[in-house]
């Protein structure tokens, strides 16, 4: 076996205090938040001067995180979150929800809003998508049965 584990999902939002409280929202539990900078970061990166503020979130099994990051330095350079779903790169995270109805209306409160509609797929779940606060795709599913 090469790797032990998936880690974590880096997203790059303009609003980090929105994004945390829209994930905390979803039932992620804030683990850290910490200003991250330096010839470490600049090289491991590859981009110098880089100033970052990243807040890490953990899912309630305690088996995924997000880890959540505000560009001060350099500048954003390229916005996908327009982007539709057939387009190349990462696309979105997907969450196991239980009550996706709840759920929805919760997030709603956030800005969340549905790209299309809720549909059921089979006797599987229930699923769609979410643009969140900054235009991010979030997946999200309730499993039937």
């Amino acid at each position: 076996m090469t790797i032990k584990r998936m880690d974590n999902v880096g997203i790059v939002v303009e609003d980090l205090d929105a994004a945390i409280e829209f994930f905390s929202e979803l039932g992620l539990e804030l683990e850290g938040r910490a200003p991250i900078e330096g010839d470490w970061a600049d090289r491991v990166t590859g981009l110098r001067n880089m100033r970052v503020e990243i807040a890490m979130m953990r899912t309630p099994d305690g088996h995924g995180k997000l880890e959540l990051s505000r560009f001060l330095a350099p500048p954003v350079v390229s916005d996908h979150r327009a982007a539709p779903v057939n387009a190349l790169g990462y696309l979105r995270v997907m969450f196991a929800v239980e009550d996706l109805d709840d759920t929805v209306a919760r997030l709603s409160k956030h800005g969340a809003q549905i790209v299309d509609q809720v549909v059921q797929y089979h006797d599987a779940c229930r699923l769609c998508y979410v643009r969140a606060p900054d235009g991010l795709l979030i997946g999200l599913a309730e499993e039937l049965g």
